[in-house]
């Protein structure tokens, strides 16, 4: 059977919204990945079944069931012990609401796909996208059980490596559909020819990316926890440790919750990457104020000044309120601005991404 395409500029007013609302599920997933995070409610559920896993229990014996297979983990008995079946539900709804959501994007992104494409609703470069979406989730989940697997052995919570993986494949997976959906609604950008801003934008994505995964190692080690003041570090810009050669070792890399080196380590490194683009950011903005750019560029980068510096606004006030803990809603709230900057910056580059035609004689 032969498959019809639209064209690009008539994709269908049902496709666009049904983008968007794939969109905002998946930031609605990483606002709840990292609430199960944060909560310690991610190793709740031992075991991953993508079918019969879709029933919570039903009943006090199946709760129980549950609740003594969680037992047996190192979080339990590392930290948890003497938790009651009550605590245990809590935790367990967050971790089996963060895979629940995940098999909801899947059944609204499936279906509707497969009747959009046999209808013929979807252009030939539309199409190819959002395969690779598919492709891309279905790593996803792939990745995250391995990141809840890798706190099931010996620690007692997952591995950091395996956390920031996760995190950096859902940002992957979010900045693709939302270029998709740019592509959707404005087939042809407008035309932008200053080569040397478009490459300092893409070079702002680039460090936009590694600083949220630096967040994702600084969640995942609870390096705020070592350093809780701004702007110094206990009071010291560059602590002492990281000047200890030997602690620049690759055991302290690998083993990095056993030592408070890695703790220092990460959150230097993402405090000054914080700086630096909020610099870059900074200095791009004042230089496309010099030049005469399309509206649409125009609103972008005022919209990424102001997340930006509400970014760094959360990002100083959940630091400095880790006494003890990490404060919950405040680490969602820097979690879920780091997506919109994300999100912000990838409108930017599009907006600078049209080039012109050139167009050849007969």
């Amino acid at each position: 059977m032969k498959l019809k395409y639209a064209k690009e500029e008539r994709i269908p007013r049902v496709v666009k919204i049904w983008l968007i609302v794939g969109l905002c599920m998946i930031a609605m997933q990483v606002v709840i990945g990292g609430i199960t995070r944060l909560t310690g409610s991610g190793l709740s559920i031992t075991r991953w079944e993508i079918v019969t896993g879709s029933v919570p229990p039903l009943s006090e014996a199946k709760w129980e069931s549950e609740f003594e297979l969680y037992q047996q983990t190192p979080q339990y008995q590392k930290i948890n012990r003497g938790m009651s079946l009550s605590e245990f539900k809590f935790i367990y709804f967050w971790e089996y609401f963060h895979r629940l959501w995940a098999r909801l994007m899947g059944l609204v992104f499936i279906f509707p796909f497969l009747w959009f494409l046999w209808r013929g609703m979807l252009s030939r470069r539309l199409m190819l996208h959002l395969i690779v979406v598919v492709v891309l989730a279905g790593l996803e989940g792939f990745f995250g059980w391995i990141m809840v697997a890798s706190g099931l052995i010996h620690r007692p919570w997952v591995n950091a490596y395996n956390l920031t993986l996760h995190l950096c494949m859902a940002l992957v997976i979010f900045g693709y559909l939302l270029w998709t959906i740019f592509i959707a609604y404005q087939p042809q950008p407008p035309v932008f020819a200053n080569n040397s801003l478009r490459r300092m934008g893409w070079w702002l994505v680039g460090v936009a990316f590694f600083q949220i995964a630096l967040g994702a190692m600084m969640s995942g080690s609870k390096a705020g926890l070592f350093y809780p003041t701004w702007p110094d570090m206990k009071g010291e810009y560059f602590p002492a440790i990281l000047l200890d050669g030997s602690h620049w070792v690759a055991d302290s890399f690998i083993h990095y919750d056993t030592n408070p080196f890695m703790p220092a380590l990460i959150q230097f490194l993402h405090r000054n990457t914080a700086y630096l683009l909020t610099f870059m950011v900074l200095y791009f903005a004042w230089r496309t104020r010099k030049i005469i750019v399309a509206s649409g560029l125009r609103t972008g980068v005022v919209a990424l000044v102001a997340a930006l510096l509400v970014q760094v606004l959360l990002g100083v006030v959940t630091l400095i309120n880790c006494r003890g803990a990490i404060p919950v809603d405040l680490g969602v709230l820097h979690q879920a601005g780091a997506v919109l900057l994300f999100g912000v910056l990838l409108y930017v580059n599009y907006q600078m991404s049209g080039r012109r035609r050139e167009i050849r004689g007969s």
